[in-house]
Formats: C-alpha cells, structure tokens, sequence
C-alpha cells in the first residue's frame, strides 16, 4: 500500500515573536507553544542560541502534543507577519551600575528592538517585559510615533502596553492565598501602579471567593502581605543570588497573550498609556484594562479612596521622573 498525501491547505495560524531568548523569554516561548496559543518566533543577538532553545523546543512537541512551530533567529526578518511581539530583552542592573545606567542601556535595547520588529510586523501589538517596565513601555510607544515608522498614528496606546500588574496581582493572589489557607483559584487580587516598590495592591478590590480580605483579615496582616508583594521580586532575587523571577513573568505575560489571541475580553492590569484616567496624563502605569484581540480595549477607572488615589500618584510621579531622566539621558548621548 502506497501514501499520497493530499494537496497541502494554506491554514493561516498567529504569530508571536519573542525578543529575548533569556529565562523568562524561553520560559514563554514553552508556554505559548504548550498551550497551543501560537507559533513562536525566539529572536537574540547571541548567534546559535535562539535557534538551540527552539530546537530544544521542536523536540519536545511529540511528547507535550502540540504542533506549534517555534523558529529561533537573529534576523528581524524572520519575525515578519507577527500578531503579537514581546520585547523580554535588556539586562540587570549589575555591581558598578548606577539606575541612571540600566535606564540608558535598557531604553537603547528597548527603543532599538521595537522598530527593528514593528517595521516587520506593523499592525502587531506590543508587550514590554523590560525593566525599569512602566518606564520602557512609555519609551516603546514614544518611539514608535515618530513619523517615519507610523505616519497613519495607528500606534496608540492600544497597542503598546506593560506586563507587570498581571504578574503583581498574582503574587498578591498567592501570598493571600497561603496566609489564609485556601486555594489560589478561589483568590482575586488587584494591584495598580508601578512595578516597583511603590505600586499599588488594593485590599478592598482584592477577595476570596467574592469576599474583600479587609473582612476576613486583620490590618496588620493585609500590611503585611502588601509589603511582601511590592518586594515580591526582590524576594526571589535574594534567594536565588544568581537571578530573578522567570516563571511567574513568563505566566503573566502568556496569560495577557492569551486574552488577546482569544479575544477573551480580560479585565487584567497592565501598564497602559493614560491620557486622564486618574487624573495622569502622558505616562505608561498599571491600572485594569480590557484586553481583547486589538489590544486594550477599555482602560476603567476604579473608585479610588483618597488614600489610595494619593498612593497612585506618588507610583506615578516615581515613574515620570524616571521617564524625564532616561529621555533627557537619550537625547543627550545621540546629540554628542
């Protein structure tokens, strides 16, 4: 018995490339694909090893029973046609470096990867991962106006955003969790602002199983919890000495992913560019947002306490500062 195999049929399937092949970059690459979300293309200056990783990843297919296609690459081109583009790439900060310096060096990675892939893939949508993260979303989306790049202005605030309350809510959920005993599932936690030591986690919008933890838990112990979440990433850094978080980021970015790909309407914190919406104007903050297949749908307003609208704005103006620094720091290096 002999096999012809039948006239292939042209099935289109979506695209997301990934700009940084590092920890939480190829811990991304395994979740998108295991989750059968989309094809993945791993990109990285390092020559071979984008493309070992996604091999590594190929080999794996059979076993986790997918069929996605994961292309590991140092050539922008290869990242043609994406629906969605990650930019996990940049460093940390490093004995010797002062914030002034990882701001710089993060801001030139940032800055050069988004327009080296949205010439590519001009209509995709964009999530930064890089830290300083409220920062470098705010300076992907001001280089990406520039009118060479984008002179339709299709590249608004839709379209550009931050991963980082996604991540922080969920180590809000798990601490919640494990003080009180129950499972994650039944816990839904909300954090705005920075990500950073002065972001926001919201007690009264955050519950189990409907119920605000302000009614189930002392003051001190939500403190508590609050001041292990805005040090949550530090945590792991001090433990691991060699390294950060990987696994979380890589979770939350999937999950803001997969709220796009699936047009499933998510409500879900995210750095997003306000133009008033809590009284900020011309910055890149975490605040809850819809997510669906163009990106940030809706951006809602929470009735804040004056507490806590104070608390948003002290993350905010934190954040702008560092946004004044780095583009003051910019101009200046390419003006010499």
């Amino acid at each position: 018995m002999s096999y012809s195999p039948s006239s292939p049929m042209l099935c289109y399937s979506p695209r997301v490339t990934i700009v940084g092949a590092g920890r939480v970059g190829s811990t991304l690459a395994q979740r998108i694909a295991e989750k059968n979300l989309a094809d993945v293309v791993l990109l990285d200056i390092i020559p071979g090893m984008p493309q070992g990783l996604a091999l590594d990843l190929m080999e794996a297919r059979g076993i986790e029973t997918h069929n996605r296609k994961i292309i590991g690459t140092n050539d922008y081109a290869d990242t043609f046609g994406s629906e969605i583009v990650v930019i996990a790439a940049g460093i940390n900060c490093k004995p010797g470096m002062s914030r002034d310096d990882l701001l710089y060096v993060n801001a030139g990675i940032v800055v050069e990867a988004t327009l080296k892939a949205i010439a590519r893939s001009p209509d995709a949508i964009f999530i930064i991962v890089t830290n300083p993260l409220d920062v470098m979303t705010y300076l992907a989306r001001h280089a990406t106006s520039l009118p060479s790049v984008d002179p339709s202005g299709l590249v608004a605030r839709h379209r550009i955003m931050g991963m980082a309350g996604v991540l922080d809510s969920a180590r809000f959920q798990n601490f919640i969790a494990l003080e009180f005993g129950v499972s994650p599932v039944d816990v839904n936690a909300m954090v705005l602002g920075s990500h950073g030591n002065l972001m926001v986690p919201l007690p009264r919008y955050s519950t189990i199983n409907g119920i605000p933890i302000t009614e189930l838990m002392d003051a001190a112990t939500i403190e508590r919890l609050v001041e292990r979440t805005r040090h949550g990433g530090a945590e792991i850094v001090k433990l691991m000495q060699t390294g950060g978080a990987f696994f979380a980021p890589a979770s939350a970015t999937c999950l803001m992913i997969e709220a796009i790909l699936r047009n499933e309407s998510r409500l879900l914190p995210v750095s997003a560019y306000l133009q008033g919406e809590y009284g900020l104007e011309n910055i890149c903050l975490g605040v809850p947002c819809r997510l669906g297949c163009g990106g940030i749908d809706t951006v809602l307003e929470l009735n804040l306490t004056d507490v806590e609208m104070a608390a948003l704005h002290t993350s905010a103006e934190s954040v702008r500062e560092s946004i004044e620094r780095s583009l003051l720091l910019w101009s200046t290096v390419r003006d010499r």
